[in-house]
Order: C-alpha cells, then sequence, then structure tokens
C-alpha cells in the first residue's frame, strides 16, 4: 500500500508544484509593505481563551456513564508584528477513552497565517466542494493560498484510523486506516469563475483483521474524484453556476484487475470492483428588482461516494424552481418558494420507481417590533434531528446532546413561529413565544401509506418570560408537549418548567435554578415521571476570568417496570481570555 500511495502522491507532484509556483509567481507581483510600518507594530501578540472543566457524576441510572471525565479546550493566537499569525486550536477529553473509534474527540490544530497563505497542521478538516471533500476530519497538513485572483487548496493526512472489532463494543463497526490527499484550484474573475478539484483516498490493509472485516462485509477501498466548478455572469442579474463530479470508487482494492484497460482505469483503479459513478448540478439565478429567481437542476448517480464525505445521498434528479421577494415598507414580510419534481431509480435497478412534486415554502411578517411571525412548510427529503426538547430538559451533562448522527429522513416539515412582545418599559420586559413542529414521513403504495411505516413528530412550546431589566432578574415558564408516532404505538410527553436567573455584584455574578417536570404516556398508559432541579452559578474575576458550577439532580420513576433511579451530575469549568 505504502507503494501505491507513494506512487499516488507522485501523480500530483507536478500540480503541487505548478500550483507552488504559481503562487510564488503571484507573490512577486505583490507590492511589499514599507519595512518601517510593519516594524511599528507590537513585535509580538498573544491573544486567545483557554477553558477547562470537570463533569461529576453519580447515581444509580445504569447508563453505562463515566463517573468522572474533563475536558480542555481552547484557542491562541499568536501575532508576530501584525503579519504573521499563528492560530492553534486544542481540545482534549478523556470522554469515551474506553472506546476505539475512527476519529479520536481529542484534537490539537494549527493554522498559521500571512497575507494570503493559511496552513492548516494537526486534526483539521477542509472543503473542496460537496461531491469531494466536503469537510472530512483528518490528521494531516492542508494550505489555503489565494493570491491574487487564483484559489488554492491543498490536504494530505490520515481520513480515519484503524479500528479493530471489540465484544464490548459490537456496535461500532471496525475500519482500516484511511490516508487521503487532494488539491483544488481555482481562477475567479469578475464575470466568471473556473476550479478543477482532485481528492484521493485509500485504505490500509491490515491482513490480521482481514478475516473479521470480511465477515463483516467490511472490504479495503480506494477512491479517486475529479471535480469542474464553472459560474458565467451571463448578463448584469443573470449567473449560471455548474458543478460536475466524477468518481471512481473500488470498493474491494483485492479484486482483480480488469482486463480492457484505459488511460483512466490504469490511474484511478481498474478492478472488477470499481465502479464510475457521476454527479452534476447546474443553478441559475436571476436578480430582477426586488426578485429573486432561479432555477435548479441536480443528478446523482446510483451508489455515488465520495470518502472525502461522511454523508451522501444518491439515486436521484431534482428540478427546482426558487422564487423570493421581500414585501411591505421596510420589508416586513418576505416570502421564499421552492418547487419541482423529484425521481429516483435513475437506471431502472431498483423494484419500484418513486417519482413526486417537492417544494417548500417560507413566510416571515413582522408588523410591529412586538409582533413576529414565521411559517415554513417543505415536502423535501432532508436528514432532520428528530429529538424533542425533552431531550435537552432531561440532559445532565453537556456531552448528551453531541450525537450528531441522530438523523431520520423526512418527507414532509410544518414549522411556525410567532414571538410577541406583552410589554416593554424601562424596567422589563414580558415576551411570550409559541413555536410549533410537525414531521411526517410515510412509505407509500400508490396513494395508501403502509401500516407500520408511518411516522409522525410533533413538538411544542409555549415560552412566557418577564426581564426585570434594572433588578437584572429574569423569569420563564414553559409549558412543553411532544407526540410521536411509529409502528403502530402513540408516545405523549408533557409537562411544565420553571426557571429563574439573577445578575448580581455589578453583573460579576450570575446565579440561575429551575425545575421541571415531564410525563411520557405509551399508548394511554403513564410510563415514565422525570423531575428535574438544576442550579448554576458564574462569577467573573478580573475581567478576563470566570468560574462556574452547575449541579442537576433527576428522578426517573419507571412506572412500567416499578423501578426509580437517581443521579447527580455536577459541572466545574473555568475560562481565561487574553
Amino acid at each position: 500500500m505504502q507503494i501505491t500511495l507513494t506512487m499516488k502522491i507522485r501523480k500530483i507532484l507536478p500540480a503541487l508544484a505548478l500550483c507552488l509556483f504559481t503562487a510564488d509567481a503571484f507573490s512577486q507581483a505583490v507590492n511589499i509593505e514599507d519595512a518601517g510600518s510593519i516594524f511599528k507594530n507590537s513585535p509580538f501578540v498573544l491573544s486567545g481563551s483557554l477553558s477547562s472543566g470537570a463533569v461529576f457524576y453519580s447515581g444509580n441510572q445504569q447508563t453505562g456513564r463515566q463517573s468522572f471525565t474533563y475536558y480542555v479546550n481552547g484557542s491562541v493566537n499568536a501575532s508576530i508584528y501584525g503579519q504573521f499569525n499563528l492560530p492553534v486550536s486544542i481540545n482534549i477529553t478523556n470522554l469515551g477513552n474506553n472506546l476505539s473509534c475512527p476519529s479520536l474527540p481529542n484534537r490539537l490544530s494549527l493554522h498559521p497565517t500571512y497575507k494570503w497563505l493559511t496552513g492548516h497542521i494537526g486534526d483539521v478538516s477542509m472543503t473542496f466542494s460537496p461531491y469531494t471533500l466536503n469537510g472530512h476530519q483528518f490528521t494531516g497538513g492542508g494550505l489555503e493560498l489565494s493570491p491574487g485572483k487564483f484559489r488554492i487548496g491543498i490536504m494530505g493526512g490520515r481520513l480515519l484510523r484503524e479500528v479493530e472489532y471489540s465484544q464490548a463494543s459490537p456496535s461500532m463497526m471496525p475500519n482500516y486506516s484511511r490516508f487521503g490527499y487532494g488539491i483544488k484550484v481555482q481562477y475567479e474573475a469578475e464575470s466568471y469563475a473556473a476550479g478543477v478539484t482532485y481528492f484521493g483516498a485509500k485504505d490500509s490493509r491490515n491482513r490480521q483483521m482481514e478475516y473479521v472485516l470480511d465477515s463483516l462485509g467490511i472490504a479495503p477501498m480506494e477512491n479517486s474524484v475529479i471535480g469542474v466548478d464553472i459560474r458565467f455572469n451571463l448578463l448584469k442579474n443573470i449567473s449560471l453556476l455548474t458543478e460536475y463530479a466524477v468518481s471512481f470508487l473500488t470498493r474491494d482494492t483485492r479484486a482483480p484487475k480488469e482486463e480492457e484497460t484505459s488511460v483512466f482505469a490504469d490511474i484511478f483503479g481498474n478492478r472488477t470492483s470499481t465502479g464510475i459513478y457521476n454527479a452534476f448540478n447546474a443553478k441559475l439565478n436571476w436578480q430582477l428588482s426586488k426578485n429573486t429567481i432561479g432555477i435548479g437542476y441536480e443528478r446523482i448517480d446510483p451508489d455515488y461516494k465520495t470518502l472525502g464525505a461522511y454523508y451522501f445521498n444518491s439515486d436521484y434528479e431534482n428540478i427546482t424552481l426558487n422564487y423570493a421577494r421581500p414585501f411591505l415598507k421596510g420589508d416586513r414580510a418576505s416570502i421564499s418558494a421552492s418547487f419541482g419534481v423529484q425521481r429516483d431509480d435513475l437506471k431502472g435497478q431498483n423494484e419500484r420507481e418513486n417519482m413526486r412534486y417537492v417544494g417548500s415554502l417560507n413566510l416571515t411578517y413582522s408588523p410591529s417590533e412586538r409582533l413576529q411571525v414565521s411559517a415554513n412548510y417543505s415536502t423535501f427529503q432532508s436528514h432532520r434531528n428528530l429529538k424533542s426538547q425533552f431531550d435537552y430538559i432531561n440532559a445532565v451533562s453537556p456531552y448528551d446532546n453531541m450525537d450528531t448522527l441522530n438523523y431520520t429522513q423526512l418527507s414532509q416539515s410544518i414549522d411556525g413561529s410567532v414571538t410577541y412582545g406583552i410589554r416593554q418599559t424601562e424596567n422589563s420586559s414580558r415576551r411570550l413565544n409559541l413555536t410549533v413542529s410537525y414531521q411526517e414521513s410515510a412509505d407509500r403504495q400508490g396513494d395508501v401509506s403502509l401500516p407500520g411505516n408511518v411516522s409522525r413528530f410533533l413538538n411544542s412550546s409555549l415560552v412566557y418570560s418577564l426581564s426585570l431589566l434594572k433588578r437584572g432578574i429574569n423569569l420563564t415558564a414553559s409549558a412543553n408537549y411532544s407526540y410521536s408516532y411509529g409502528g403502530l404505538s402513540e408516545m405523549h410527553t408533557f409537562g411544565p418548567m420553571l426557571g429563574v436567573t439573577s445578575v448580581l455584584f455589578n453583573r460579576k455574578v450570575t446565579t440561575g435554578i429551575s425545575s421541571s417536570y415531564n410525563l411520557s404516556l405509551n399508548d394511554g398508559n403513564t410510563q415514565i415521571r422525570v423531575l428535574n432541579l438544576r442550579a448554576n452559578a458564574a462569577l467573573v474575576f478580573l475581567k478576563k476570568h470566570s468560574i462556574s458550577v452547575n449541579a442537576v439532580w433527576q428522578n426517573r420513576n419507571l412506572l412500567a417496570t416499578g423501578k426509580k433511579t437517581d443521579s447527580i451530575t455536577a459541572t466545574f469549568a473555568y475560562s481565561f481570555s487574553f
């Protein structure tokens, strides 16, 4: 693998050399500032912030949580004569130290900058395009250069570290270690822009792991992606944006080579498990007075995938029409709408093909400073987080809602919000806010929803807040309700929450206390009762230092099993800015 990877790197070295040569040429054209003005700045300036904390947990809940966790994070920037900057970011924690995962939570990165050059070193992420490298974290290095009208990005490093199968954590899927490298060169003129992207990645084989991974259907993969994006300003108010990408994905690098080869196959993969997949996107935007009109087309082949992205939807074609415009005096109202046609099974390989009309409508209206109204309806398929507000109300640790993978694909959603300022004076402020969100998804055969494959989710809250401005006291009371339906089962969760915060000693001390109580009913039977008590305090001293303490006591009564659990979570944190 090392030999193959070295050969791959050698293939892109000429392109890297060309980019660096171009960057150097542009740097020669840049006017050098007068040395005297540079040295008028301070020779060395250090700025940033650091914070650290510890979380203590005690209770009889069988949650698998660690009894003690800590974290240290922050960012520091060192500036030399105001010309060279060296930002450093750090995140260290023992959370999950008993687990093996592809990306560690502990991260250290440096981002040195000098004029139009920025470096990324350590545990970082970069984005070239949605179809090539799209925000994937890696451990290595990268460069971003912007000499003149050029925009150049270069990266290389380890995308995933090796994870072995563990019987203690069967839900943690193992994987091979994966390395990636890429480059993007873009030229931006006033009336047009054009860019080219290359990204490559390959898994490193481990013969000792292959037997276990093969039994799980995990094979070492290799990927090469080429992307081209172009933007034209056709007329003064009309612009066209297009992007095309082709992905050469080898799903098993151990597969035999194809007998018939080509130049592209020799460079990007010529094995029997290699597939070639395409993605295309085009957008036409027209700005007419206050009207914004757009037409979009997107097509992604079945099984399109890039190893430079965590998630990817494929096998669909979208044709959309977009419109947006503000209304009324002072643009107090606005409307934006999208409508289009969506279909899948582009190659006729599935048992059935789905075609549906998709659309969204968003309205906002602010007739006065006291009243704001917004509403949104959408039938676009998307990934939405279905956690209700009770997941956050009942959270006992800052880490409880860090899981960004808890997403469900939806077919339609409705969201609405109304905020009304009841009264505003010099001494007090009263506000009322109502939010409602409804989502639904279903597998349909014709116009009939299949039993057991319909899911609905309703989340709502009514919040009243009172602020005593001169006294620094804030009171909040809310009523919350959630409803979910899935698998022919209904779940209702509802309950109140009451909280008060106060600012003391010239706003140097902030204290707060709150309590919430909620019930969960499943098919009409009460299942769970949860009582939360929270208290927190924060102190700011010497202007740049702060200490905070937070404690949560939670009681859960599982009525279905007759089990009661109690837990206490305490968090201590210190932060310093300079």
